[in-house]
């Protein structure tokens, strides 16, 4: 899991305050305002802290949404701080919002990700055991921050079943020979960044139990240096994954293959996860 952290639900405006702190150097933008957030974990939401001895260092922050008739805890942030990241804090926070979630009634969880970062896919879907059977089209609109400059704000939609067989069992997806895979090819260009030809939609085949998409290992760097390929990667896995959601299959899991500029998306069938889809009865 990383290092050890000690986890607390944030309720006064001071913590609150905290929070807005944190925000501030996390993405270098206006923080939520104390009346939002501190009316809305009065209200079925939470914000959860995670603390190296006294010093807040990250947080999670969800509230009630209500799709289809159901209620779910919509989980809208989850920020580190820098120094801190990558040492199993953004781990702890997910699964101690789990533990909450269950405790108020809660039986699923949402949140939105690009899904051309590969850290967080991997958190979402193979350590997490989320899934996604939705890309939202430019999600945000334009953003300023940093991350998000410039390309359109793409997101998938995780859905975390809390209580399901799938999550409850935690099992990451095994690593695999690439022999093993039937992945979407790509290639290296003469910078040594990976890229998909230009076909690659028809490369998808919808009969197979499963399709494996890459996706870049270090996004931010292919887009600080070649801003036309980051958005070619963009728009291309946009078609892949929206062929396969219409199609019936959910991204299920990450493979990862040592030494590799990619990573791939493990898109299944739906019918094939341990998931009762109609559990949330909130």
């Amino acid at each position: 899991m990383g290092d050890t952290y000690r986890l607390k639900l944030l309720q006064t405006i001071d913590e609150l305050q905290e929070v807005q702190q944190l925000e501030r150097e996390v993405w270098q933008m206006d923080p939520i305002p104390v009346h939002q957030t501190l009316t809305a974990i009065k209200n079925g939401g939470m914000i959860l802290g995670g603390f190296d001895q006294d010093k807040l260092v990250g947080f999670n922050y969800g509230f009630s949404g209500f799709a289809g008739g159901k209620v779910h805890l919509c989980s809208h942030m989850l920020g580190i701080l820098p120094a801190y990241r990558g040492r199993g804090l953004g781990e702890a926070l997910k699964w101690g919002q789990r533990e909450w979630a269950l405790a108020q009634g809660y039986r699923l969880i949402t949140w939105t990700f690009d899904p051309l970062e590969s850290v967080n896919g991997y958190l979402n879907f193979s350590k997490l055991r989320g899934i996604s059977q939705t890309y939202v089209r430019d999600c945000y609109g334009s953003m300023s921050d940093a991350l998000n400059q410039g390309l359109p704000s793409d997101r998938l939609l995780v859905e975390w079943w809390i209580e399901s067989p799938h999550v409850q069992a935690r099992q990451e997806i095994p690593q695999a020979d690439e022999s093993d895979l039937q992945t979407i090819d790509w290639k290296l260009n003469e910078q040594g960044y990976p890229y998909l030809q230009d076909d690659v939609v028809t490369e998808v085949h919808l009969d197979k139990e499963a399709a494996y998409i890459p996706i870049p290992v270090q996004f931010q760097q292919l887009k600080r240096t070649d801003f036309a390929l980051a958005l070619d990667w963009r728009l291309k896995t946009r078609a892949l994954l929206e062929a396969l959601f219409a199609q019936g299959y959910a991204a299920a899991g990450v493979v990862r293959l040592p030494g590799q500029p990619v990573q791939y998306y493990a898109a299944v069938k739906r019918d094939r996860l341990s998931i009762d889809f109609a559990a949330n009865t909130l």
